[in-house]
């Protein structure tokens, strides 16, 4: 046995032992029994011709299987992928994943979201925290109602004695008349101006405190008053100021030219999420609005604008009972006379639009948050940090 560590060609190797295999019989002539290249050969160097039992048991590739026959270790073939919509960035994969995202946690799907998705995701939030989130639309509707009730009381009294008998008579002059109809429109844009403001200062606010619920209610967790207002809590002046300043110059772009203001409401409408969420400052927060909506300026204006409508639909249908009884039938039926409503009648209103703006304020500014969550899913990858923070188990990709 310890002649076979010698050198291949000498006597040795032509006794096969375990460990070299069987050696394949040599050609005729004494030239062959040592080939050239046997000067880099070694004692762990097999001789020429033999192959390793493990390389001889190696399998060629496999025949082509029947047609419409899928190996079970195969994984997913390009074919069995869904078509790309333009929304789906991940492959699905084994271990209950959805493939149309990352799963769906909490209140919305953790995917670019599209206009029902988006719309489905306010309405379902307020449905798995009715409690909550209807209670800050509530405040926020009394208090809107009540600054509207003494904006109008103000304006409209003014009219009244504008209106009163004896102010202008048949004789009344051009001027006269020049100056009751500036006056009236004067007094009535006094009063519209300070709502439209008051108005988006408090949905500002709100959607504030629902980007800290609709944080939470994103994951599937559990979220409370308390929770969402220790979120909102430290960045209380900040969002106050983003408020004033958001509001002030969307109603002055409005009031003076719609395209103005429009482009500005659509650029920093998310700026109260931005800075809630984010925790940044308050000029971070407008850069971020403006940065997130770039590029997607007229989806986002189209959402908002949609959101607008529904709120405005669902506005007047509550409120129509409130408003049978008082003047305002009245005065459609008689166009000629100036309608003055009453402190009851403005009582009445004031009610059906705390009722109306208990839902109505809530949706508007959840549609809101979840277009910011929706822009960050789209441009940054957000869906996978809330899927990492929904406990949500990553395929073998992340």
């Amino acid at each position: 046995m310890t002649d076979t560590g010698g050198a291949p060609g000498g006597e040795g190797a032509d006794t096969p032992t375990p460990s070299q295999g069987i050696p394949q019989a040599p050609a005729p002539g004494s030239s062959e029994s040592k080939p050239p290249e046997d000067h880099s050969a070694s004692s762990a160097t097999p001789p020429r011709g033999w192959q390793a039992p493990d390389a001889q048991a190696t399998p060629e590739p496999a025949p082509p299987t029947p047609t419409g026959w899928q190996s079970p270790s195969a994984g997913y073939q390009p074919d069995a992928l869904p078509p790309f919509t333009g929304q789906q960035r991940y492959a699905p994969a084994p271990g209950g994943w959805n493939p149309h995202g990352l799963g769906k946690p909490g209140v919305i799907a953790l995917r670019p979201l599209n206009i029902g998705d988006i719309l489905d995701g306010a309405i379902t939030a307020i449905r798995r925290h009715p409690l909550l989130i209807l209670g800050i639309g509530a405040v926020m509707a009394v208090i809107s109602a009540v600054i509207g009730f003494f904006i109008q009381r103000y304006v409209l009294a003014d009219l009244e004695s504008l209106a009163a008998p004896g102010t202008l008579g048949p004789g009344a002059t051009e001027q006269e008349l020049r100056d009751f109809v500036f006056g009236a429109f004067g007094d009535a844009f006094l009063a519209v101006v300070p709502a439209l403001f008051v108005t988006t200062f408090l949905l500002t606010i709100t959607a504030g405190l629902m980007a800290a619920v609709m944080g939470r209610a994103a994951l599937g967790r559990e979220v409370t008053f308390g929770i969402a207002w220790q979120e909102v809590q430290p960045r209380l002046l900040p969002l106050l100021g983003v408020a004033f300043v958001y509001s002030l110059i969307t109603t002055v772009g409005l009031m003076l030219c719609l395209i103005p203001g429009a482009v500005a409401w659509a650029f920093w409408a998310l700026a109260a999420p931005a800075l809630v969420l984010e925790r940044g400052t308050f000029r971070q927060a407008f850069a971020r609005s403006v940065k997130l909506v770039r590029g997607s300026f007229w989806r986002v204006l189209g959402i908002l604008v949609l959101a607008k409508v529904i709120e405005s639909f669902f506005e007047n249908i509550i409120q129509l009972p409130f408003t049978v009884g008082t003047g305002v039938f009245s005065s459609v039926l008689t166009p000629g006379k100036v309608y003055v409503p009453s402190t009851g009648d403005l009582l009445l209103a004031s009610a059906g639009q705390i009722v109306s703006g208990t839902i109505a304020i809530p949706f508007v500014t959840l549609v809101t948050v979840i277009v910011y969550l929706d822009q960050r899913m789209r441009r940054e990858g957000m869906d996978i940090e809330l899927a990492r923070a929904a406990g949500v188990q990553p395929p073998q990709a992340w």
